[in-house]
């Protein structure tokens, strides 16, 4: 009886990781209805991170009202393992790029404020070690919000309060640590990072992502200057360079502001969810194993998730189908590693049309029982 595990990434805008596997999962059973089927989401540190860890172990979700990234109130959730010890927070889930309208996209006002509320609240509740998720942020204020709820007092010339948003980080001259949380310092954080770039420069939180987030060009070249400055105030501070420091561009600096103030260790996403899952076990003895994602390139293979699922099938033996919505440069893909390479949509689908849920299921599971009649018939 063959064994298949399914462990695709959410198929962003369409499908989340779990949505995706199941209707993979549905194909296959059609095509082997003896064969044991196993769906794990994945997620590489953004969205869809709680999804894959919160139900492991036995695990539950917190539910609690903290602000969004415009100071609005909003309902949010987190997970803690079935001992309590550890709390999975997914930092999109209350400071997300979707929570707010696009015509209200604007950087220098976000606010990172909600992920500190979550991370006290899991502090209060006993838990010492917080798996941290910095994908997918509406934020470039180098997680001053953050601090701030934690008890943090980040202070002007004149020793005000520099208040909420990206707009503050220039305004900093003084770090008044005295109220924040002692928790803080019984706590091991480790924080899951899909990117590598340094906290600010031409590579840097602003000037890569900040775009996307609503700033204008000169709001790039302001925000980038805030960090230029929060990297000097906290490497005289706090004895700690995070300007090159890879991952520290995350999530709008808030990589580079967990790993100075909560001595956070920054590791590849895919990495931590395969190892907080164990994706390793749970694949032992498997015939094969279906990925995926939305799109898959040449980018593919620089921490995301398929790549990381074949990195540990490669170790164990397993090969791995690689199923996307879109594919380029197939041939690096294969020459990594990949057994199979499939486009789940037929030449020209038009965006609108692969975007809609109930086609990416149909072809999800078209695609993978068309593999699996072929390769176990």
């Amino acid at each position: 009886m063959p064994k298949i595990v399914v462990a695709i990434d959410s198929l962003k805008g369409c499908l989340t990781s779990l949505e995706a596997g199941e209707a993979a999962a549905e194909g296959v059973k059609r095509a082997c209805p003896c064969c044991e089927v196993s769906v794990l989401p994945v997620a590489d540190g953004g969205e869809g991170m709680l999804e894959a860890l919160a139900g492991t172990g036995g695990g539950r979700l917190v539910h609690l009202t903290a602000h969004g990234p415009l100071m609005e109130e909003r309902e949010t959730c987190y997970g803690v393992s079935a001992d309590g010890a550890t709390a999975v927070v997914e930092m999109a889930r209350i400071s997300g790029l979707p929570l707010v309208p696009a015509g209200r996209r604007n950087p220098m006002q976000t606010t990172t404020l909600g992920t500190g509320e979550v991370l006290r609240d899991a502090l209060r509740r006993g838990c010492r070690r917080v798996l941290l998720g910095l994908g997918g942020s509406a934020t470039n204020d180098a997680g001053l919000g953050m601090l701030q709820a934690l008890g943090y007092r980040f202070l002007d010339a004149a020793g005000r309060e520099v208040g909420q948003g990206g707009q503050a980080l220039a305004r900093v001259e003084r770090i008044d640590a005295s109220d924040a949380m002692p928790e803080l310092a019984q706590t091991r954080f480790v924080a899951a990072c899909d990117v590598q770039n340094p906290f600010y420069g031409p590579q840097g939180a602003a000037c890569v992502f900040a775009p996307q987030k609503g700033a204008t060009p000169a709001m790039v070249r302001e925000l980038d200057d805030g960090l230029r400055h929060f990297a000097d105030i906290v490497r005289r501070n706090l004895g700690t360079d995070i300007a090159t420091l890879p991952g520290a561009g995350a999530a709008g600096g808030l990589g580079g502001g967990v790993s100075a103030f909560l001595h956070a260790e920054l590791r590849r996403g895919i990495e931590l969810v395969l190892e907080s899952a164990g994706f390793a076990r749970r694949i032992r003895g498997a015939d094969l194993i279906l990925t995926g994602e939305g799109k898959s390139d040449r980018q593919t293979l620089m921490g995301k998730v398929p790549a990381g699922v074949l990195a540990e099938a490669s170790r164990q033996g397993i090969p791995v189908a690689l199923l996307a919505g879109r594919v380029e440069d197939e041939p690096s893909l294969r020459e990594a590693g990949f057994r199979h390479v499939l486009c789940i949509n037929p030449p020209r689908t038009p965006d609108a049309v692969a975007l809609s849920p109930d086609y990416a299921r149909r072809r999800l599971a078209q695609t993978a029982e068309d593999l699996v009649r072929t390769l176990f018939p």
